[in-house]
């Protein structure tokens, strides 16, 4: 039975999401509630665990989001993101075009949600593409690919440190082995697609009235290693204690610093800090103006993290009613890798949700007792999750229609295109997660 009401939690959650339009920080709680009743468990407990299901799911999470946005948010504001993209296409040229935008993606999109980066980098692509008289798909593609990768596949981005946070796994060996994948699958997509017949043939048109954000000029933005080193500082430091985590014994002294400053909210603390400065005063941004963008950047994250939050609550309650308990029991004979099962339940649910934030959440409450039960490393178990949760990107999906919007597609053209580029994305993925598993 403890199998069928997490099922009908689930339906219940894809009732309230699709038909009804209620967001997925409602429908989590009110599916955390459901089960929770039909478990039997007191009424006055379900709602103490949701409670430490939301403080123990936001609680350094709080931090890694809310100093990613504002890092990312002082970057653009600052020029300092169209920095890094001039200065990659104009040091390799208009023939790799692609993987300098590629390369940009992957830069600014390890600290910005995908929406950010796109709005934020498709301007460039408009006009690199006035100016080439290039096709538009065959610049814009490699520029999402980065970023759906890095969303997938990269803390600190919301998806995989949420659920590194619920699988207990560490940041930096996440963010490490997600390199690892992210790299060669990232490059061989955005290098594939744009030259696939049925993506070649199509030539979409700039649309008219979205090609007017601000473009920087040559003056106004910071330096390259300005730039750069905003955005490099976390991944730096978090890449430094994932090697310190494999290399050097627990008592290590220098493990034990970078444990502090290799943790993600410190690292992006620390970024964050040098960029207020690097970005405002010294090129002459008034503090004012940098506090500004740090507090814009914290408005539109307040929905996030209540998703997130309930998605700890979902899990809080499958692990306190007992269904955890059950399903590691049911599953511990199955002849089925725990990797594709995580996988598989992840790509259900973002195909029948549409937000990858919620199915990673709802995917990782469940597949918890299995990951716990494995042995296999939890850093890729977060990995298999979080690369399902790409897979499939169609109507019900609030990227799907900004892709669709911005390159002027029709919804065939953009199923063509992103639908399939998302679904090689997740497969790839998960073909990166189990090969890693054979040395790890």
């Amino acid at each position: 039975m403890p199998l069928l009401y997490v099922a009908l939690g689930v339906a219940l959650i894809l009732v309230l999401m699709i038909p009804l339009k209620m967001n997925g920080f409602i429908a989590l709680l009110l599916a955390s509630l459901f089960v929770g009743i039909l478990q039997g468990m007191d009424i006055n407990t379900i709602l103490e665990t949701i409670v430490d299901g939301i403080g123990g799911q936001v609680d350094d999470l709080i931090l890694i989001l809310g100093f990613g946005a504002m890092l990312g948010t002082v970057m653009a504001d600052a020029g300092a993101a169209q920095r890094i993209a001039n200065t990659l296409i104009d040091k390799m040229g208009k023939k790799r075009v692609q993987i300098a935008m590629l390369l940009a993606a992957y830069i600014l999109g390890i600290t910005m949600f995908f929406e950010v980066g796109f709005v934020l980098l498709i301007p460039l692509v408009f006009t690199i593409v006035r100016q080439t008289g290039m096709n538009l798909l065959w610049v814009a593609l490699p520029t999402v690919v980065g970023l759906s990768t890095t969303h997938s596949f990269l803390p600190p981005h919301p998806g995989p440190s949420a659920v590194a946070g619920v699988f207990g796994a560490s940041q930096g060996l996440t963010l490490l082995y997600g390199l690892i994948i992210a790299i060669p699958v990232g490059f061989f997509i955005a290098l594939t697609w744009p030259r696939l017949p049925f993506v070649k043939n199509l030539n979409p048109s700039i649309p008219a009235g979205l090609g007017t954000s601000k473009i920087f000029e040559e003056h106004e933005m910071p330096s390259f290693g300005a730039s750069i080193s905003a955005a490099l500082i976390p991944v730096a430091l978090m890449a430094i204690l994932a090697v310190t985590e494999i290399t050097l014994p627990e008592d290590h002294a220098f493990r034990h610093y970078m444990e502090f400053f290799g943790s993600a909210p410190i690292a992006l603390l620390i970024a964050l800090l040098i960029s207020i400065y690097i970005l405002g005063p010294k090129m002459g941004r008034s503090l004012k103006d940098v506090m500004n963008s740090c507090s814009n950047a914290i408005k539109p994250m307040g929905m996030i993290i209540l998703v997130i939050g309930a998605g700890g609550a979902f899990k809080q309650v499958l692990v306190d009613s007992g269904v955890a308990d059950y399903i590691q029991e049911l599953t511990s004979g199955w002849n089925i890798s725990p990797i594709v099962l995580a996988w598989l339940i992840a790509v259900i649910l973002r195909i029948a949700l549409g937000s990858a934030t919620v199915a990673v959440m709802t995917a990782a409450g469940i597949v918890l007792p299995i990951a716990q039960a494995s042995g296999i490393s939890m850093e890729l178990m977060v990995l298999a999750v979080t690369s399902g949760s790409v897979a499939f990107s169609h109507v019900n999906d609030p990227g799907f229609w900004m892709y669709k919007e911005y390159l002027n597609l029709t919804v065939p053209e953009a199923l063509k295109t992103r639908t399939t580029y998302t679904t090689a994305l997740a497969i790839l993925g998960l073909a990166g997660v189990l090969l890693l598993n054979l040395f790890i």
